[in-house]
């Protein structure tokens, strides 16, 4: 009998342990979640050239020309009640733009499809920290196509920061206030700090605005670069909203600002209308991105652009005409003669899960 006993008592404490391991495996998926997207797009100059003569705004992404390749985005996520984990993985010609100082250790560039990879530990309700590759706290825009309204971006989203690794902490003073503090490598060095040299972000949160900083030698340079960026949004009725971004960057001399309004009309649940407007100055070559100066090196370009966006199920279809004009002779027309002004459409379809 006793004999038996044992064999009951071990068979139940095996069961006990098999239930248990069961709960854990049951409660952390219960925190995990997959999503993602594809896009994909077409892209014409009107009144401009195409085919191998093909140019295009010097902005990042969306910037090939006829039936191009946006990116293909899956992110893993576990989102426990004190720690947890993104790993965001990016593959495609806008995935590799996005991680383009990525490839450092690995010949072979497969780091690169990393688009953000951290751990997060929330040390109490109102204190989060994250270590590792984050995208930027700074500008309206981000590198999903998801993620924005409009399918080209912007001059200052391309000559911002895409993303950074370090660490850094968000607080919540109460419920309109919040602040950020950063430690990072060079701006868009995720893979590893190659000089030695360390940026500092700041952020001050209050009621959906928010006004971003960064300090810190970037790309070698000699000189420490400042940034100063706010962001914010309005709903002005229940289908009309308004958004603004503006951001300043200068290393010495070399500066470029701007400013731009994002407006939107829901006309239903399907179809929505926006713009983008935005204005773009350069001093000294800023950062190289409207492409020709006066002597001074000075330069700016007013950019409009108009995109509609269609959503049916998990599908979005987003055509799009845009407009840009600079203050330099910086396109071409279709004679292949220089001109201050280059108008494009594209039409995009996005896929998100």
């Amino acid at each position: 009998m006793a004999y038996v006993f044992l064999i009951c008592t071990n068979t139940f404490s095996q069961e006990v342990e098999k239930n248990d391991e069961e709960s854990k495996i049951n409660q952390f998926l219960k925190n995990v979640s997959l999503s993602g997207s594809v896009d994909t797009y077409f892209r014409q100059n009107i009144g401009g050239p195409n085919g191998e003569d093909a140019i295009a705004p010097n902005t990042s992404f969306a910037d090939l020309n006829g039936f191009a390749l946006g990116m293909a985005n899956l992110v893993l996520a576990y989102d426990g009640e004190k720690v947890g984990f993104t790993a965001d993985l990016a593959v495609g010609p806008r995935g590799e733009d996005a991680t383009f100082l990525s490839p450092f250790l690995r010949p072979d560039g497969t780091s690169s499809i990393i688009n953000q990879l951290f751990v997060y530990w929330n040390l109490t309700d109102k204190l989060k920290l994250t270590m590792g590759n984050f995208n930027t706290f700074l500008g309206y825009e981000v590198i999903s196509p998801v993620g924005n309204f409009n399918y080209s971006t912007s001059y200052m989203f391309s000559y911002g920061p895409f993303s950074h690794t370090g660490i850094k902490a968000d607080y919540s003073i109460n419920y309109d206030w919040s602040v950020l503090f950063a430690v990072m490598n060079n701006t868009d060095a995720t893979e590893f700090n190659f000089d030695n040299n360390y940026t500092l972000g700041a952020q001050v949160g209050f009621k959906g605005t928010y006004l971003n900083f960064l300090y810190g030698k970037q790309g070698g340079s000699l000189e420490a670069t400042f940034q100063v960026d706010i962001i914010t949004g309005f709903n002005l009725t229940d289908t009309f909203f308004l958004g603004l971004n503006s951001t300043y960057n200068t290393t010495n001399d070399t500066t470029f600002y701007g400013v731009a309004l994002y407006p939107q009309y829901s006309f239903s649940d399907l179809f929505t209308l926006g713009a983008r407007a935005e204005y773009f100055a350069e001093i000294e070559g800023g950062a190289g991105a409207i492409g020709g100066y006066n002597p001074e090196g000075d330069a700016n370009v007013f950019a409009f652009t108009l995109t509609g966006s269609y959503n049916i199920a998990g599908l979005t279809i987003k055509p799009e005409l845009r407009i840009d004009s600079t203050s330099e002779e910086t396109f071409l027309d279709s004679d292949l003669d220089p001109s201050k002004s280059l108008s494009s459409f594209v039409l995009a379809a996005i896929y998100s899960l």
